[in-house]
């Protein structure tokens, strides 16, 4: 059993798919939460779905493009409950609205990409490690993604901005190192998330499908018994058990790693 007792986390992205997977299993293990989220209704009820558990929980709304709201969201936490111990990077998204739509990704798909999944990283890490550095102790979790482990010529703006996810976690996980601050990266294979459910939507670009005329979680399902050697789904508690444990003291000499949950799809 994982003790994050008396530890106080923020998850990017919390609100739902693998963010709010990620939060329940925090909680569960004894973290306080701050859901953080460009959803406030859906930060406010993930919240709320915690807190009924017993957990402490704020739902705070950010814009991770935004460094005053960045760092608005690490004084809210600060605030309430006094320091920040965890944050989970997890937030992204695959390309600008209509992303899905496009046959290639215009120059909307690569800004929105970059600017949320990498850079949202660095401002939340940024925002958030003074307090790390002065209590020399703090844990840094970015979720990048499978796709980070090779080149999509489907999505390649969100690959290549998972991938610089990685090589950010490696270069600064050294930076931070004497400070005592842990930074690691997760890389989850197939999970179906609202994300991955718009990807597949209609879509069969994104992998074989055994079945051409298969769409939605049909096609998703079929990926899975195709892509992955398990034959299973990542699910994302699935992701949430490792940021747990990545979360807490037991990892204490882990650090600059990016670690894939996939089901054994790519061995590295």
């Amino acid at each position: 059993m994982i003790d994050l007792s008396g530890r106080i986390a923020i998850v990017t992205g919390g609100a739902s798919g693998i963010g709010r997977g990620i939060a329940r299993i925090l909680a569960l293990q004894g973290a306080a939460l701050v859901i953080a989220d460009r959803n406030a209704a859906g930060a406010e009820a993930a919240a709320g779905e915690i807190a009924a558990s017993g957990r402490e929980t704020l739902p705070v709304e950010v814009d991770l493009t935004s460094r005053p709201s960045v760092e608005a969201m690490a004084a809210a936490a600060v605030k309430r409950f006094g320091r920040i111990d965890v944050l989970v990077n997890n937030a992204g998204v695959p390309g600008a609205p209509g992303w899905q739509d496009r046959e290639r990704p215009d120059d909307a798909d690569w800004d929105a990409a970059y600017a949320v999944n990498l850079r949202g990283v660095v401002l939340a890490s940024e925002a958030v490690e003074p307090g790390m550095k002065e209590r020399r102790y703090g844990k840094i979790v970015n979720i990048a993604s499978i796709s980070a482990r090779v080149g999509s010529p489907q999505i390649p703006h969100y690959s290549a901005s998972k991938a610089a996810v990685v090589n950010w976690t490696q270069g600064h996980a050294l930076a931070v190192a004497r400070y005592g601050i842990n930074v690691n990266a997760i890389c989850p294979g197939v999970v179906w998330t609202p994300m991955f459910e718009a990807m597949y939507r209609g879509k069969k670009r994104f992998g074989p499908a055994q079945d051409p005329s298969a769409t939605g979680r049909a096609h998703f399902d079929q990926l899975v018994d195709t892509l992955i050697p398990m034959k299973r789904e990542q699910t994302p508690e699935d992701i949430g058990r490792l940021a747990a444990f990545l979360a807490s003291d037991d990892s204490c000499n882990i650090t600059g790693q990016a670690i894939n949950v996939d089901g054994g799809r790519y061995l590295n």
